[in-house]
């Protein structure tokens, strides 16, 4: 007697006679139509309606944008540059939106071709659309944000991008004259023409003075105060905690108007009620000298930074078992050989992250270089201020002097300077790994 067959272990017929090289070869041709072969006729349906509506609607204006881009005009007083560098940098987002589509199209064809080739059967209108459900629900989801993303997100950054090989300046400004594309000159010119190339390195070594010392030493002074008031010898630590953490209760650009005032050469009380009764003299030129400058804008950024880095590491503190502590007491551990071995250890890897993001933060920290001073005092031979920073520098080119496609290239460096730090900090930070890797 011949045992039922079990239907799962049966073979799916083939059917030979469906080709997966006409489905692919019928979706190179219009989108959708090697769905349509493969009879999944709703998707099909939708490939082609999204083609007819990109030919119909979108060709022309992704034709001109496009040209525009190439060209960034051709009549002086009637193209507007600018104009024709949005639209074309929209143009091309979209081509290639849509390019990524129709790719997707062939691809999806083909395949779904091989599975009916092997015996697969299109699926019912309600057994698709459950499919569709569990598996492309959170692509689904996730479409608006990412659109957003690309329009609020990607456009702006590819148009100043392009802007940087442009010679957009106060001298070739539309609709009066066109912007022409420049290729690498503003690049060079950062490192070849002499007022650039002071202004240039002097700005970016101070930059990353700025970032180094201010970060650190905020990092540091944050770190020491916790670890102190941690200790059980400390008593009223509610009360000293809620003091240190006062400065960040108030707000920057507050604390920040404050100190400029009180730094003030002329009437600010550092000078007048400590620095001459002290040593004499008419007192410390805070705001006209850049040395002095500099260094109070480290010790203002140190005020204002401190008191988030005590919070955090507080609470990691916190979370250290008492136990570890004893067992090194046991051992005859000093408190040098706790702090180096217990401490310092969980807390850089609770938070290595968030230390990093400070000096991330702090090397575009626009806000005290800006308030303090506008980035004074003026240095003779350049065209930047004594503490100004990449980014207040990027925002004096761009509103003070209208050179925008020189603030674009000094944008670039910067970005692919803190990108580049975060990435390779963030891929040798334990905390980023998986608990697998570790």
């Amino acid at each position: 007697m011949e045992h039922p067959v079990n239907k799962k272990n049966e073979k799916k017929p083939r059917l030979k006679q469906h080709n997966p090289r006409i489905a692919m070869i019928l979706s190179i041709l219009f989108a959708g139509l090697g769905q349509l072969y493969n009879r999944r006729y709703l998707k099909g349906s939708i490939f082609i309606i999204i083609q007819l509506s990109f030919l119909i609607t979108s060709l022309d204006s992704i034709n001109f944008g496009l040209w525009g881009l190439r060209t960034l005009g051709t009549i002086p007083g009637t193209d507007h540059s600018i104009r024709l560098l949005v639209l074309g940098v929209l143009s091309l987002i979209v081509t290639v939106i849509a390019i990524t589509l129709y790719i997707f199209n062939v691809i999806d064809a083909r395949k779904q071709a091989i599975k009916i080739q092997q015996g697969w059967k299109p699926l019912k209108f309600k057994e698709t659309a459950r499919e569709v459900y569990n598996y492309a629900f959170p692509y689904l989801m996730t479409l608006p944000g990412l659109l957003l993303m690309i329009f609020v997100v990607i456009f702006p950054l590819l148009f100043s991008i392009l802007l940087a090989f442009t010679n957009y300046d106060l001298y070739n400004s539309p609709p009066r004259n066109l912007v022409d594309w420049v290729g690498l000159d503003n690049f060079k010119s950062l490192v070849t023409v002499p007022i650039w190339q002071n202004t240039f390195f002097s700005v970016f070594s101070w930059t990353v003075v700025w970032t180094v010392v201010a970060t650190t030493l905020q990092i540091s002074v944050g770190f020491f105060l916790a670890v102190l008031v941690n200790d059980t010898r400390v008593k009223f630590k509610r009360l000293i905690r809620t003091i240190l953490i006062l400065p960040w209760a108030v707000p920057s650009f507050v604390t920040i108007l404050i100190f400029a005032a009180m730094f003030n050469d002329d009437f600010g009380t550092i000078n007048r009620d400590l620095i001459i009764p002290l040593i004499g003299g008419e007192g410390i030129a805070w705001l006209s000298d850049p040395l002095y400058a500099r260094i109070a804008i480290i010790l203002i950024q140190t005020w204002l930074g401190f008191p988030f880095i005590f919070a955090l590491i507080t609470g990691i503190l916190q979370s250290i078992s008492s136990d570890w502590y004893e067992a090194a007491d046991m051992d005859g551990a000093s408190r040098f050989q706790k702090f180096r071995n217990i401490t310092f250890p969980h807390v850089m890897f609770a938070t290595a992250p968030l230390l990093i993001m400070q000096y991330a933060s702090n090397f575009n920290n626009f806000n005290i270089i800006y308030l303090f001073n506008e980035g004074g005092p003026p240095v003779r031979g350049q065209n930047a201020g004594g503490t100004d920073i990449l980014i207040s520098w990027v925002y004096k080119l761009t509103f003070d002097t209208n050179n925008y496609a020189m603030a674009a290239v000094i944008s670039i460096i910067m970005g692919l300077i803190v990108s580049g730090f975060a990435f390779y900090q963030f891929r040798k930070t334990r905390a980023f790994k998986e608990e697998g890797e570790i």
